[in-house]
């Protein structure tokens, strides 16, 4: 079946009755929890944490320091009987040298001067550096990721980029009309996403270097969820020009679209393998996860047993094993883990209030995700094991959410 792109207007009903049910599937309803400190939920457990003593050389960067070792399941912060103590000091513009030593001992285990493309990140850098030589685990930094989301900052849904802990924010688009689901390329340099520009939501990719946006796909119906493989080569997105909302998945200039799945079931949020080699996507009725080879063909339903309506997967590149996602229990949303080693999901996130929209950070162990209730939402970051949540997106940029994560 061809897709049109001719005479758009006579298919404004039905596309707004796709989109009600594509955006139920990617983000659920609204609920009411109140809270005075949305996304906030603290776990102490102290024989899985580690000791440290953080600091730093100035007031500015003590302080990220500190909200960054925070934010960190692995570690708790501590001013003595401290396993580790983590010292930065800045020593050029872009530059912060950090130095490791064990706590009880005093013996010099680590020093590393690391360039950032601001003193700011600089020290991201450098507390992935100290992350990465006292977690004892194995654990990958993940302080230095960046994020784009999307704020209702100027009454309109804009995309914007920042640090992952909302430093160097600047917003990217200036579309006057409401944006959804921006995501990065692999290599860090375009954000593709869907806006309502035009009055239908179409997909366009913004380059960064050069602040261009590009029409990407523009056909009747739904143009949305548009997602890079790993290597970036390919792009899935849910079209609905054919008739139902369909996978259909194009080269990197949005070019050779083929259809990857046909049926007239509502389908939403397709994600990539970290291999390019199966799409996992949420599927109507509940809707429930899907997993299916690239190529197309027969999707395997995932059975998570968490709940009959599970959506918004996101595969993890670190740990291919696993996949975030969004599950609805007594009332409410939450984030839920599925381990395709054990065939079995663990719910990840325990709070009052709404949790939706995972993303993983490059650690295989931390996400970011929406917290929010029926006045506001904000952008936390999860640690899916102890199920801590910190959160990081500062009231001062109004909702925030729908965040997507990179890293080097």
């Amino acid at each position: 079946m061809k897709l049109l792109r001719a005479n758009r207007k006579v298919y404004l009903m039905s596309i707004k009755t796709l989109i009600t049910l594509v955006l139920t599937l990617t983000c659920g309803l609204g609920a009411t929890y109140g809270q005075r400190d949305l996304g906030a939920v603290e776990v102490v457990q102290l024989s899985k944490t580690v000791p440290v003593r953080v600091s730093a050389d100035n007031v500015q960067m003590n302080a990220l320091a500190i909200q960054a070792f925070r934010s960190h399941g692995r570690y708790r912060l501590q001013a003595s009987a401290f396993a580790y103590d983590i010292h930065f000091a800045t020593v050029g513009p872009k530059e912060v040298r950090v130095d490791v030593t064990k706590g009880q001992t005093g013996e010099h285990l680590a020093s590393e001067v690391v360039t950032g493309t601001s003193a700011r990140n600089a020290l991201l850098k450098a507390a992935d550096v100290a992350v990465e030589k006292t977690n004892g685990l194995g654990l990958k930094g993940y302080f230095a990721s960046k994020l784009v989301f999307i704020s209702n900052l100027t009454g309109r849904s804009e995309v914007y980029e920042g640090d992952l802990f909302f430093g160097e924010v600047h917003r990217i688009t200036n579309d006057r009309a409401d944006a959804l689901m921006p995501r990065w390329s692999p290599d860090g340099t375009k954000v593709i996403y869907t806006s309502y520009m035009h009055g239908f939501p179409d997909i366009y990719v913004m380059d960064l270097s050069t602040n261009q946006r590009n029409t990407f796909e523009s056909f009747k119906g739904l143009n949305m969820s548009a997602r890079y493989s790993a290597d970036g080569s390919k792009v899935a997105m849910i079209l609905s020009g054919s008739g139902s909302p369909e996978i259909w998945v194009s080269d990197s200039r949005g070019h050779g679209l083929v259809r990857k799945t046909h049926s007239e079931l509502t389908k939403a949020s397709p994600c990539w393998s970290p291999d390019g080699s199966r799409i996992i996507f949420a599927q109507e009725p509940g809707p429930q996860l899907y997993v299916m080879g690239a190529s197309g063909g027969y999707a395997q339903r995932i059975s998570t047993g968490l709940s009959t309506y599970c959506s918004e997967p996101d595969w993890s590149r670190a740990n291919p094993k696993k996949v975030a996602f969004t599950f609805r229990a007594s009332g409410r949303f939450q984030i839920g883990v599925y381990d395709f080693s054990k065939g079995a999901a663990e719910q990840a996130s325990e709070a009052a209030f709404d949790g939706v929209e995972p993303s993983w950070l490059p650690d295989g162990r931390h996400v970011v995700y929406t917290a929010r209730n029926s006045h506001v939402s904000r952008i936390c970051i999860l640690d899916t094991e102890t199920h801590r949540s910190t959160p990081v997106g500062p009231s001062s940029l109004g909702s925030t959410l729908q965040a997507n994560v990179w890293s080097r």
